[in-house]
C-alpha cells in the first residue's frame, strides 16, 4: 500500500509563494496520475490539480496560472508550487492518485490578507 505524506504547508500573507511536496513510499508511483486536492473548513475537498505519468497537469479554474503541478519520478515525489495566494486558498492540502489510495495527513495552509 503507497503511505502518501504531505509537507510544506504554513502561513503566509496573501500574494505570498508556497511549496508544497507529497513523498510516496510503499510503491512505485510512476505509473500513477497524482493530484493535490483541499478542504477548506465547512467545505468538500476539491480537486486543485492533476499530473499524469507523462506529465500532462490540469488545473482547477480558480488556480488556474497560479499553481503550479510537478513530480519527480525518481524521488517519487510530487510538488504544487503556489504563487500569488489568497486568503481564498487557505485550506488543508491533500495529495493522492488515480486509483485512489489511503489519505495522508494533509498539510495545513493558511493565508493572512
Amino acid at each position: 500500500q503507497v503511505l502518501l505524506v504531505e509537507s510544506g504547508g504554513g502561513l503566509v500573507q496573501a500574494g505570498g509563494s508556497l511549496r508544497l511536496s507529497c513523498a510516496a513510499s510503499g510503491s512505485n508511483f510512476s505509473p500513477y496520475t497524482m493530484l493535490w486536492y483541499r478542504q477548506a473548513p465547512g467545505k468538500q475537498r476539491e480537486m486543485v490539480a492533476r499530473i499524469t505519468r507523462t506529465s500532462t497537469t490540469t488545473y482547477a479554474d480558480s488556480v488556474k496560472g497560479r499553481f503550479t503541478i510537478s513530480r519527480d519520478n525518481a524521488k517519487n515525489t510530487v510538488y504544487l508550487q503556489m504563487n500569488s495566494l489568497k486568503p481564498e486558498d487557505t485550506a488543508v492540502y491533500y495529495c493522492n492518485s488515480i486509483p485512489i489510495g489511503a489519505w495522508g495527513q494533509g498539510t495545513q495552509v493558511t493565508v493572512s490578507s
